[in-house]
């Protein structure tokens, strides 16, 4: 049955903020992590307006389609793919069934590249983006460091089909192809690597959030038994890509803080090495730079 706002008589609030409540009361119950934003994106997806600005919705114009869209987040299907839109930094993105959809914690992760790029003394720098799912990293990149040079690499044809969407017009160029072997063309040459790839164990899958397990491509989440495959494959791609002094970023689990560091290792020809914190001060990124002859 189709929850109720009440009878006919006066109302202490307006329709729609008395049905988000209910609503976050519904997805608290089926664990949604963020219920009372969740409640209240939907609403303002749904009605066409900002989430500061559901008070202002009349109660005439409150839409049952509303409870549509709770349903679906009930039975945790990502917010994002409900309103076909994501936020990172400062982008909106077009995400859906088939791509990875960008969390918060990467954030930092973008942050610490653009300052160590903007730190360096090159006039153009030259970026790679290896793994980008939407496109979210490459995109903020090539936005808040207005003179780089861009390539964004993916290997999955759905998760490729939305970078497409999202790079357009935009100074990213986006290849169609595996990280481990991409862009031979720029060989020693780019400034920057910077990679959000797979890292979760395949012994862990029964752990993972419904939203990422049962949505998000297995392409873009799992890499081997410890969850290090597709790292390990980038550190050789990265010192081959990397102009000597050029920086690679790596994120990864914050269960995996302190692991991946020694596989840049100075036996394979990086140095500073090193493990850094998200905004929950949980380890999040490795960064290393390509040793100097």
């Amino acid at each position: 049955m189709q929850p109720s706002s009440g009878g006919a008589g006066p109302r202490s609030r307006p329709v729609l903020l008395a049905e988000v409540a209910q609503a976050t009361q519904r997805l608290a119950d089926a664990g949604v992590p963020s219920p009372r934003f969740d409640a209240e994106e939907l609403a303002a997806y749904v009605h066409g307006v900002k989430r500061g600005e559901l008070h202002r919705v009349a109660d005439a114009d409150f839409d049952a389609r509303y409870w549509e869209a709770v349903a679906r987040r009930e039975a945790r299907e990502p917010l994002q793919h409900i309103t076909g839109r994501a936020f990172f930094r400062y982008l909106e993105l077009q995400v859906g069934p088939g791509v990875f959809v960008p969390r918060p914690e990467t954030e930092s992760v973008v942050g610490w590249a653009i300052d160590a790029v903007r730190a360096m003394d090159v006039a153009e720098p030259l970026i790679v983006d290896l793994c980008t799912g939407t496109g979210a990293i490459a995109l903020a990149l090539a936005q808040e460091v207005p003179r780089s040079r861009v390539h964004a690499v993916e290997l999955d044809e759905g998760a490729h089909g939305w970078a497409a969407k999202n790079v357009e017009g935009s100074r990213v160029t986006l290849h169609h192809g595996d990280a481990l072997r991409a862009l031979p063309e720029l060989d020693g040459q780019v400034d920057l690597v910077i990679s959000n790839p797979p890292y979760i164990p395949l012994t862990e899958w029964e752990y993972v959030a419904p939203e990422a397990r049962d949505h998000d491509p297995s392409l873009a989440l799992f890499s081997g038994e410890d969850g290090l495959d597709v790292i390990r494959g980038l550190e050789r791609t990265a010192h081959r890509l990397l102009r000597p002094g050029g920086v690679v970023v790596v994120e990864h689990a914050d269960t995996q803080g302190g692991q991946v560091p020694w596989i840049f290792a100075e036996d394979r020809g990086w140095a500073d090495a090193a493990d850094h914190p998200d905004l929950n001060n949980r380890p999040r990124f490795a960064t290393a730079r390509r040793e100097v002859p």
